[in-house]
This record gives C-alpha cells, sequence and structure tokens, in this order.
C-alpha cells in the first residue's frame, strides 16, 4: 500500500509500505477512504518537535472495515466507520469516564509504522475506537465533515464545552485555524450561544467563521484587540476558548476573561513558555479543556451533521489525491489551505 513518511522538516513522501495486518485479537484493519492533515502536523513538518525519519504521519482518517480480529464485535467487514486521532479501549475507567484520550492503553496513529495518511490502518482496540457512520458515505460533504468529527471538530467543541458555554450566553474563540473555526460553530449551532466572538487575523477564515455563526469578528493583530473584547464583552467572556497554543493567544484569553469564568485551552501548546496565574487568581478564572476525547462526542456530532444542525466541510479548502500528500503539506505550512483533505481513491 502507499503511506505517507516523514523524513525530515519539510519533506514527507508517499512510499510504498507492507500492508498492514491483524497483530490481536481486538484489531481491525480499515481501509481510509479520506485521510486530513492536521495544523498539529506541521510542528513536526517544521522541526519544532522532533521526530525520526521513516515516522509514518497523520492521525485523522475515515474509511471501510477491511478485516477484523477475532474479538471484534462492533464493527464488520464493510462497515464505514470513523477513527478518533488516537485508539482507546472503551474498557478502563478513563474511557467510562469519557476521557479516551487518558485510556491506559491508547495509542497515537504513526506508532508501529501505522499512519493515518495511506490507503490502510491497523487500529487496536477496534471496539472502544471505531464507530460506524451509517448514510454519510452516500454524501461527499458528510464524508468530509465526518472526517472533520475524527478531530478538529471534536476537538473545538472539547473547548466550547469545557468553557461551560451556555445558550443565550457569550463565547469568544481565539484562533482562526480549523479547530477554531469548529469552536465557532458549536457554539453558535450546538451549544446555542447568543453572541460569538471569533478573533483571528485571516481575513478569508473571518469569513468563514461569520458562516458558522460568529456574532462578531476581532482581528488578533491589532494592539487594542484586548480592550475591544472586554468592551463588546462588557467586562470579559465566561467562556473563553483558546485555539492557537502560543503565548501571546494564552495571555489574551486570560486578559478577557470574566471574573469566575473559564478559559479552555484546546491549542496545542508548543509555545506557551510562561503560564501567567496572577490573572487566574486575581479574578477565579478556570483553565480547563486540554487534549480533547473526541471519542466522546462522536455519536453526537454525527446526529447533528445528519440533521443538518452544523456542516464543518468548509474547513476543507483544498482537496487533493493521497499521492500530492506533500503539496499539502506545503500549502498548510504556508497558510495558503486552512486544512487539506486527502483523497485515497479507495471506494
Amino acid at each position: 500500500m502507499k503511506a505517507t513518511v516523514y523524513y525530515g522538516a519539510r519533506d514527507v513522501r508517499l512510499e510504498t509500505v507492507p500492508d498492514p495486518t491483524i497483530k490481536e485479537p481486538g484489531d481491525a484493519i480499515v481501509r481510509v477512504v479520506r485521510a486530513a492533515i492536521c495544523g498539529s502536523d506541521l510542528w513536526f513538518y517544521r522541526g519544532i518537535t522532533q521526530w525520526e525519519p521513516g515516522d509514518r504521519t497523520g492521525h485523522e482518517f475515515i474509511g471501510i472495515v477491511d478485516a477484523v480480529g477475532s474479538d471484534v464485535r462492533t464493527v464488520k467487514p464493510g462497515d464505514y466507520v470513523i477513527a478518533p486521532f488516537v485508539s482507546s479501549d472503551g474498557t478502563c475507567e478513563y474511557c467510562h469516564a469519557a476521557l479516551q484520550t487518558s485510556c491506559v492503553r491508547m495509542t497515537n496513529w504513526g506508532d508501529d509504522a501505522n499512519g493515518g495518511q495511506a490507503e490502510a490502518v491497523r487500529v487496536p482496540h477496534a471496539d472502544g475506537t471505531l464507530v460506524k457512520m451509517p448514510g454519510m458515505e452516500r454524501d461527499p460533504a458528510k464524508l468530509a465533515s465526518a472526517l472533520a468529527i475524527c478531530d478538529v471538530m471534536g476537538t473545538g467543541h472539547h473547548g466550547v464545552v469545557t468553557a461551560g458555554a451556555k445558550a443565550g450566553g457569550t463565547v469568544v474563540v481565539i484562533g482562526d485555524g480549523a479547530v477554531g473555526l469548529c469552536g465557532v460553530l458549536s457554539a453558535a449551532r450546538v451549544i446555542g450561544a447568543e453572541r460569538v466572538i471569533a478573533v483571528g487575523h485571516n481575513p478569508k477564515r473571518l469569513e468563514l467563521a461569520r458562516g458558522f455563526g460568529a456574532t462578531d469578528t476581532i482581528d488578533s493583530h491589532d494592539p487594542n484587540t484586548a480592550q475591544t473584547l472586554l468592551e463588546l464583552t462588557r467586562g470579559g467572556a465566561s467562556s473563553v476558548v483558546e485555539a492557537v497554543g502560543n503565548q501571546e493567544s494564552m495571555e489574551l484569553a486570560l486578559e478577557v476573561a470574566r471574573p469566575g469564568g473559564i478559559v479552555s485551552f484546546v491549542g496545542v501548546p508548543h509555545n506557551v513558555t510562561n503560564l501567567p496565574l496572577r490573572p487566574l487568581f486575581a479574578k477565579n478564572v478556570a483553565l480547563r479543556g486540554a487534549l480533547a476525547p473526541t471519542r466522546a462526542y462522536i455519536e453526537t456530532l454525527m446526529r447533528h451533521v445528519m440533521d443538518g444542525t452544523i456542516d464543518p466541510s468548509p474547513v476543507f479548502d483544498l482537496a487533493l489525491p493521497l499521492d500530492r500528500v506533500a503539496e499539502g503539506y506545503a500549502a498548510m505550512d504556508e497558510r495558503r489551505a486552512i486544512k487539506v483533505i486527502l483523497d485515497t481513491g479507495v471506494r
């Protein structure tokens, strides 16, 4: 089969590798129909985080079950399935507490040469990991929405939920990447917040945020951003989602949180070097969020996609065949694309 392999900074290649096989009774083999490139993939692509040459890439995919191990009960060959961005066994205390990203048997895609930007993937703990998606496979837009649920839609929703967002309330979402945009969509369409303020600096992305339900958009490069937000919210927002992961965005989130409010950070914090605790302490602000257990949200978000409440597919603004995956990485690295969807050609 073909799979994407990392070789160094800005060097990923599609290569022929051995087909995956069943190794454990709980495994499934999934033929990948669509995969994606994530903003977090850019950290290793740019050489900021260190990977080993030969590592497999990709943690977002949907596909068709091709084979299952002897212990698998919930999916069968021919089922269309969504895979969250990590595997989980579904049986440990953390899975039962809807914290599947803390599963004691959790594995990352790419472990054991098993990345998702490929034509097929071996899925450990298939019963705890995979979710059937009946009906979504018939509509290309819904395929893209299902792929978004793997990670960015689930992560954006996690940010909004853990920020304590409420119907009729106000939510500030900092970041105009795919996760931030999906946070806007969740706040506006799923939670029913009355005011959703999107903060970013890309006009095209802020326009998409408005289409997703943002009532206000703010330029994060404006030196008066914090003051503008404080004025708009009359002293700060009770629910703030930080979806970037750098020092400036974290500081802004804490500054514009209302006393007694919640800041949820779901941007991978690669560049946060100093967490300013004094504002948290002085304003009784809670810091929540972090690594999203997207498996906990898949069924709910699928229902919202199927009934038309949400359509996260527009976050994919560049579609490429799998054999052009390197072009997709370059486009996201150069901010020419929000998020890339990869078509493997599998049907």
